[in-house]
């Protein structure tokens, strides 16, 4: 698993893009880049296009970052469009505690506007 991260704007929206399989190797290296994101204060956006595998301990990981988003104030908005990866979120029913949307450019317009993570 590949972890960038970039700033999206001025207002301090970082983008953590994720590249490869989050799972029990990578799921701790994921956890600790975005919990170090959001201890500064800033929302992240979570790009996931380009995972190919998930699994529970990378969901895990994204919970333990959500928490620590919800902890600090911040949002952490998921960005996913393959649908062995949203269906994970389904089953597991983190479809109602994460905002998944199609692209990045969505997910920063509803961090604009208010929305949720």
């Amino acid at each position: 698993m590949q972890l960038s991260v970039s700033r999206l704007d001025p207002s301090g929206v970082a983008l953590a893009t994720v590249d490869g399989e989050i799972d029990v190797y990578s799921a701790p290296t994921l956890r600790d880049g975005l919990t170090e994101l959001l201890q500064q204060g800033a929302s992240v956006v979570v790009d996931l296009t380009e995972v190919g595998f998930l699994d529970s301990t990378g969901l895990g990981a994204l919970v333990a970052a959500r928490k620590v988003a919800e902890d600090s104030g911040a949002q952490l908005p998921l960005v996913c469009t393959r649908e062995r990866i949203l269906k994970l979120f389904t089953i597991t029913g983190l479809d109602g505690v994460f905002t998944i949307h199609p692209s990045i450019d969505g997910a920063v317009a509803a961090l604009a506007t208010g929305g949720t993570a």
